[in-house]
């Protein structure tokens, strides 16, 4: 019975442990927020080094902002194996954007668009 418990025990301390994929749309969001009120750490964690380096050459030209309802609205979204699209708007911006996401080992990150690669929206 003892054995059991431990291992019952383990088991359970590893899964509350585990880290959860979010969805691309979560990620998105995340994504979102995190740059426009410069929470750098948190860009960090949900994008690929690649499009890190982006964010952190395009928010040096801006300030930033307080953190207010992102208000985001997905308006398409494309999830094909490990590569997922979403077109969306949110309150830190007026136009229309869409982030290409990759699955990095079970963790979805904004990715940079390869040259001359389109939406397939």
């Amino acid at each position: 019975m003892k054995k059991y418990l431990i291992l019952l025990s383990t088991i359970l301390f590893w899964s509350c442990n585990s880290q959860t994929a979010s969805s691309p749309v979560d990620v998105a969001k995340i994504v979102v927020k995190s740059f426009y009120t410069q929470d750098n750490e948190t860009l960090k964690k949900h994008t690929t080094n690649e499009s890190y380096e982006s964010f952190m050459t395009v928010q040096a030209l801006l300030s930033a902002e307080e953190e207010k309802d992102l208000n985001f609205n997905v308006l398409d979204k494309k999830i094909d194996s490990d590569i997922a699209w979403i077109k969306f708007t949110s309150s830190y911006s007026d136009t229309l954007e869409t982030f290409k996401l990759i699955d990095d080992n079970g963790q979805w990150k904004v990715a940079e668009k390869k040259e001359k690669e389109k939406a397939p929206f």
